[in-house]
């Protein structure tokens, strides 16, 4: 039995499809603020395998609760690992191109140095130090730019917002890759099931849609596969300003996923028409 922290989330909705037989972990039972309870999850259920879709991502607000994020990002997973690693079974990891500052334009290899913009990408990175030290069989994989049918993503707040207004202004000096959620629930079980038979394979690897593209750019493929007539112009991130600051680069290297894995990068556009097609947008 495959155990997974996250119940409603984008990567446990789509987890819940590929895993009819896995048990998930909502905050309801798993309070992620409690790290000893969630190892004592583990444990009490002793399952094949555990998957971790549950995370803080509200960026903005972690800048002023960043004790929270710091316990739910950093330290449930390092307690997870741990008990992970006593039972020896395998441990996936979902984290964030946020561990990187997103200077340049060249894609961030695995072993890149790290240098976090702020508190959620700490809280991140504090996560991934925690469960690299557990020396469990694990996965850390980093993705970006999630979207779904589920939840709240950069998609459906286009579909909302372009079906409200004829001009939209998007950001268009931040360039990454945008991931169905879909894609990293399928890559996260194959990674545990190979995990399981070959511990060798432990590390961190990227997963992000291709190819990259600006989150302007983004929006109007949006527009353009859901056939709404919203213009889109194009800012600078300077104009929308956050309390969180944003990677500009948010590009990865992925080949190591495809080498070690053989999950190559998913599409992004075509996993975009899947998303409006379960949401029942048609042009």
């Amino acid at each position: 039995m495959i155990l997974v922290f996250g119940s409603t989330g984008q990567v446990a909705t789509e987890l819940r499809a590929l895993l009819p037989d896995a048990e998930f972990l909502g905050r309801d039972v798993a309070d992620l603020s409690d790290p000893a309870a969630c190892a004592g999850a583990i444990e009490a259920r002793r399952p094949t395998a555990v998957i971790n879709a549950a995370a803080y991502t509200a960026v903005d607000k972690a800048e002023s609760d960043e004790a929270t994020a710091h316990a739910v990002n950093g330290l449930a997973p390092s307690a997870m690992a741990q008990a992970c690693a006593v039972l020896d079974i395998p441990f996936v990891h979902i984290s964030t191109d946020y561990v990187f500052d997103g200077a340049g334009e060249a894609p961030f290899g695995v072993d890149h140095p790290t240098a976090p913009l702020g508190a959620y990408g700490r809280t991140k990175l504090a996560g991934e130090e925690g469960v690299r030290a557990a020396g469990s069989r694990f996965a850390i994989m980093r993705t970006s730019w999630v979207f779904s049918a589920h939840g709240g993503n950069f998609v459906k707040t286009m579909l909302r917002l372009g079906a409200e207004r004829d001009v939209l202004t998007i950001v268009a000096d931040q360039v990454g890759g945008p991931t169905p959620a879909r894609d990293i629930a399928a890559a996260c079980v194959a990674m545990a099931e190979q995990l399981g038979a070959d511990a060798a394979k432990s590390g961190t690897y990227h997963f992000s849609g291709a190819p990259d593209v600006s989150w302007a750019d983004f929006a109007r493929e949006i527009f353009a596969q859901a056939g709404i007539t919203c213009t889109v112009k194009d800012i600078e991130t300077r104009d929308f300003p956050t309390p969180a600051k944003r990677p500009a680069n948010s590009r990865m290297d992925c080949s190591a996923t495809e080498t070690i894995f053989g999950i190559a990068r998913p599409e992004w556009k075509s996993g975009l028409a899947d998303v409006l097609t379960d949401l029942g947008v048609t042009k």
